[in-house]
């Protein structure tokens, strides 16, 4: 720091001190002014520019030093100068004021600060680049935070002075006005009975109003800016147009529908999307038939002397196929036709806020809901081009076997198929990149799923970076790298799935203007708008968690949102998200884990419970696994749930019900569960916490009298 910002720093705290050691903010208090009112009156009709200059420097000190009392001042001011003056003093004086604490913050602290701490910024340095004076606009208007702050920490932005000033002197001018009225009123209270004046309530009535108002001024000033450059149409053929007809685009097609809303439903391909076609459906079809080719081969544990089954892998892949087609009805054209939804197959294209075409025609609509998916990644690795993989897209059309197969990638979609194929015969090698399977969830629980793969003949290549694709005598070479050394993994076919793209190419969006994450997903608010504030998003195309019920869960959101945000709009809920990998074991959970408390920095303690131990688990021959819960230290709040084992998608569900309604663990130890069943794992868990918490002292004295009552 050089010398003339220890100057400066010196003055600056010497001053700050000065006003507390003295304690100068006793004349900064509302019961002070009260009781000058009179003197000041008096004072200002006397001297009225000698007065208004005193008050103007003094609100610009306090309010560059940021110190306590800029509010009550705001009421004085209110109070001797009237509404009008009053307004126009306390405008330029905070708008002086505000520019030099910017000042003092940009001179002293920008460099230091951005230079060390410039990652903890960057939610401010991203939207100053984006939207610079309307973002401080925003600030301004509604004050979520104390003005002060927002002076000292767009100081540290790179914010042009200029800009800052006329900004700030605009955003402000409302909530000024509001509190110099306020400030008007309470120089009229003369006694008790004042406080009940119609202009003393209406000032306080528009105090409260302020914030609604002023959150209803900027979602205004925010539409207008987006929307100014598209002609809004004096009539609209519908109230909502939804593009994309998976579990997002269903579900609000489904609740504008219920709610009488006219709304048309676009779909390029197949109704249903993903989970129906390509995810979900097929795929939980598929580890059924993996999973009781499994059992068979477990015939001596269950008591009989053998046990096998015959198949031809084709038949097991049309059994997929008939259980999608039996499925299908709940998604097709004619049930959503049914509800009152307009469908219609074809290409969407997006060409304003209130215009979608598609087949040649061209929609008018109020609002634009995107619900379009994702598709499957394919990373960008040296020959794949030229070798004819396999996705979670294109794997339903395989008849035949693969003798090897090659699994890229350890996660949900990876693991579940990849233990599939490997109990239908391939031998299968999964290669990731990540030092273990699973890498979201907590070690021991990716540890006994690798155990079960490897106890079932997959070979688990962890800490393995793909590196290149070749074709050698005829047969599929992949070169990977583990520790600086290659290792060749040859294969007769490769399954990508590294994860998942977001759709937001090719019908509109970018070309809007529609802004699109670094992620490549669609930008949204807590209320699922984009830029665009008639614009929705839900579903994969959004996330940030990309499964099938939370499309639907979000849909409820866009589609309420959008029909009728007028009168008020909800933000999307995250706080209790299940999820499950239907892999053998299953692997289920809610809220945090200990990976994730530990990277967030939660305090938790862990209870478990050993399925070993269920009776229910034991007469099945399913004893193994467990059910882990995460709580708040000394309480049974529940902060997550993971549960690896059979039918652990089920037994989750208590868990989310107890997290959704804050329900304690000790609400599922005292909820009588059937005997024998699995879900008295979760009781049993519970049972765990509870032994473990036992208030011993009480129970000392509880023997204690159990003791003098046998007389000893």
């Amino acid at each position: 720091m050089n010398r003339k910002r220890i100057v400066t720093l010196i003055v600056l705290a010497l001053a700050i001190s000065l006003f507390f050691i003295f304690d100068l903010g006793q004349y900064l208090s509302l019961d002070y002014l009260k009781s000058q009112q009179a003197a000041l009156q008096d004072y200002r009709q006397a001297h009225p520019l000698q007065t208004a200059a005193v008050m103007f420097v003094i609100y610009v000190l306090v309010t560059a030093l940021s110190l306590p009392g800029a509010t009550v001042m705001t009421l004085g001011v209110g109070a001797i100068f009237g509404l009008f003056w009053g307004t126009v003093l306390v405008s330029f004086a905070s708008t002086l004021g505000a520019t030099l604490a910017f000042l003092i913050s940009r001179f002293l602290l920008r460099d230091l600060v951005q230079n060390r701490f410039g990652d903890k910024l960057k939610a401010i340095n991203a939207g100053i680049e984006k939207d610079g004076a309307f973002y401080l606009f925003g600030l301004r208007l509604v004050p979520l935070f104390p003005f002060f702050v927002i002076n000292l920490a767009m100081g540290l932005t790179t914010l042009k002075t200029l800009t800052f000033a006329w900004v700030s002197q605009l955003g402000m001018l409302l909530g000024t006005l509001v509190y110099v009225n306020a400030g008007t009123q309470l120089g009229q209270l003369e006694s008790l009975s004042g406080i009940l004046s119609p202009g003393l309530i209406s000032s306080f009535v528009l105090l409260g109003l302020f914030p609604l108002i002023a959150h209803k001024t900027l979602d205004a000033l925010k539409a207008r800016k987006a929307l100014k450059a598209y002609p809004k149409p004096a009539r609209f053929d519908r109230n909502l147009v939804v593009i994309g007809a998976g579990s997002g685009g269903l579900v609000s097609a489904y609740i504008a529908a219920a709610v009488k809303a006219k709304v048309t439903l676009i779909e390029k391909h197949k109704m249903g999307g993903d989970c129906l076609n390509t995810g979900c459906v097929p795929s939980k079809a598929l580890i059924r038939s993996a999973r009781f080719l499994a059992q068979t081969r477990r015939a001596a544990e269950f008591g009989f002397k053998s046990a096998s089954a015959e198949f031809d892998f084709s038949q097991i892949m049309e059994r997929v196929r008939r259980v999608i087609e039996t499925v299908e009805p709940h998604d097709s054209v004619e049930r959503y036709s049914g509800l009152g939804v307009e469908v219609i197959e074809g290409e969407a294209m997006i060409r304003s806020p209130y215009e979608v075409e598609v087949n040649g025609q061209t929609l008018t609509t109020r609002n634009i809901i995107v619900a379009t998916g994702a598709r499957p990644f394919v990373p960008p690795i040296p020959g794949l081009e030229r070798i004819d993989y396999l996705t979670s897209d294109n794997l339903w059309e395989l008849r035949e076997l693969p003798g090897r197969l090659l699994v890229l990638g350890g996660g949900p979609i990876g693991c579940e198929l990849a233990q599939c194929f490997a109990r239908f015969g391939s031998r299968v090698t999964i290669v990731e990149m990540a030092p273990r399977l699973l890498i979201r969830e907590d070690e021991d629980v990716a540890a006994r799923v690798t155990a079960q793969f490897q106890a079932e003949g997959i070979d688990v290549l962890a800490g393995h970076t793909a590196k290149s694709f070749e074709i050698v005598d005829g047969q599929g070479v992949l070169t990977a790298e583990y520790r600086g050394e290659a290792v060749p993994v040859p294969f007769d076919r490769v399954l990508v799935a590294v994860g998942r793209l977001a759709n937001t190419g090719g019908f509109g969006l970018e070309e809007l203007g529609v802004r699109i994450s670094e992620r490549r997903t669609v930008e949204a608010n807590e209320f699922l708008q984009t830029n665009f504030p008639n614009i929705y998003v839900c579903g994969d195309v959004t996330g940030p968690y990309q499964f099938t019920h939370v499309a639907a869960h979000q849909a409820w959101y866009a589609a309420v949102n959008a029909l009728f945000g007028l009168f008020r709009k909800f933000k999307v809920d995250y706080s209790v998200i299940p999820f499950a990998t239907f892999t053998d074991p299953e692997v289920a959970r809610v809220g945090l884990n200990e990976l994730e408390a530990k990277e967030q920095g939660v305090a938790y303690e862990v209870t478990t419970y050993g399925l070993d131990d269920l009776d229910r688990a034991i007469a099945d021959g399913e004893a193994h696994g467990f059910v882990k819960v995460l709580t708040v230290p000394g309480k049974d709040q529940i902060l997550g749930a993971t549960i690896a084992g059979e039918h652990a998608g089920d037994l989750i569900a208590e868990f989310v019900t107890a997290m959704r309604y804050r329900l304690g663990l000790n609400k599922i130890l005292g909820t009588i569960h059937i005997y024998p069943t699995w879900t008295e794992a979760n009781k049993y868990a519970a049972g765990n916490w509870k032994r473990a918490h036992a208030p011993e002292r009480v129970l000392r004295w509880v023997e204690r009298f159990h003791a003098w009552r046998r007389g000893e």
